[in-house]
């Protein structure tokens, strides 16, 4: 345990600057990873990369504004995970894999009228689910849709067949 608080620091609020970027590297790892077991409609809209900088950061700050974080190791920590965050960002337009990790993959749940149910399954996803999703786009029923697709942020995006 003493080497653990050799590296994180001491849990009285008087770890140093590096320790809390080291405290931030470690919470935004587990934060991702976290959200991925979660799954991807867990908070809809926003990738998981960015839900975890925004707790973190929301969490950073507020620390800081109560008095339980020192002030300049805080903002050096808060700091570490912005520049974490823009990095990965950039490396996920060059990095393919990395982009699947952290941004999710487009799954095809309804193609040509029939849904992949496995898919649905896979994803946590019921047939109710899936019904409410495409009528909220105006499809009746699952044969009136050529292409239902579950979005890397979480949302059913739908394109209904021709009639």
């Amino acid at each position: 345990m003493s080497l653990l608080h050799a590296f994180i620091g001491p849990e009285d609020g008087s770890a140093t600057w590096w320790q809390l970027s080291l405290r931030a590297l470690i919470l935004f790892v587990a934060g991702v990873a976290f959200l991925r077991i979660a799954g991807r409609r867990t908070f809809s809209q926003a990738t998981p990369l960015d839900i975890v900088v925004a707790l973190i950061i929301g969490s950073n700050l507020s620390r800081i504004m109560t008095g339980k974080a020192p002030v300049l190791p805080g903002l050096a920590a808060t700091l570490t995970l912005v520049c974490l965050h823009r990095i990965l960002a950039m490396a996920t337009l060059r990095w393919g894999l990395l982009s699947r990790w952290l941004k999710s993959k487009p799954v095809v749940l309804v193609r040509d009228g029939k849904a992949d149910e496995q898919a649905m399954k896979r994803h946590g996803l019921s047939r109710e689910d899936l019904l409410e999703s495409l009528r909220l786009e105006q499809a009746d029923r699952v044969e009136d849709v050529k292409l239902a697709t579950l979005e890397g942020g979480g949302r059913i995006s739908v394109v209904r067949a021709d009639k």
